[in-house]
């Protein structure tokens, strides 16, 4: 997947959550099924893990580099991120689960602000996707709490999935 069409989907699946938030109204943004997320609070992952990701683009590629080291392999395809991501969540749920635990719930008055934050985070990978050099993509590594590390082309692409899966799991839940 080159960089365009990564801002792409990056864009349509954030834009399939916004479109849900929009239509589904504010009852279920405090109060959700039980023992499951409202939807603010999967709303403020979602944005809690992009701040993350673009606080780690703006380092120095030296930097990344330095601390993370360099992939010895290909980056992953979108489909295969996702098989890898939702294979390692089956095989971790305890620990998926206990990861964001005790995430707040977000209070309606910060709806609008929030979904508005992570519409700026999503617009701000956008951009600073289409800014990396391939070879950046392709070589330099995140570290993923569940996937371990991953290129940079990888961790964007999981953003777009992980926005995706959250997006299913809203509509499973409501």
């Amino acid at each position: 997947m080159n960089k365009k069409d990564i801002v792409e989907i990056l864009e349509q699946k954030h834009q399939n959550l916004f479109d849900w938030l929009l239509s589904s109204g504010d009852e279920n943004w405090e109060k959700g099924p039980v023992d499951r997320w409202t939807s603010g609070q999967h709303v403020l992952h979602l944005f809690d893990s992009m701040v993350l990701l673009n606080k780690a683009l703006k380092y120095p590629k030296f930097l990344l580099r330095y601390k993370f080291g360099t992939s010895n392999r290909p980056s992953r395809t979108y489909d295969e991120v996702a098989k890898r991501y939702e294979e390692r969540l089956s095989e971790n749920q305890e620990r998926a689960r206990n990861f964001n635990r005790d995430l707040k719930k977000p209070a309606l008055k910060e709806r609008k602000r929030l979904i508005d934050s992570l519409q700026i985070q999503n617009k701000k990978l956008q951009y600073k996707t289409s800014k990396l050099k391939d070879k950046h993509l392709d070589t330099l590594l995140l570290p993923h709490p569940l996937m371990g590390k991953m290129t940079l082309r990888e961790i964007i692409m999981w953003t777009a999935h992980h926005t995706d899966h959250h997006v299913e799991i809203l509509k499973k839940d409501y």
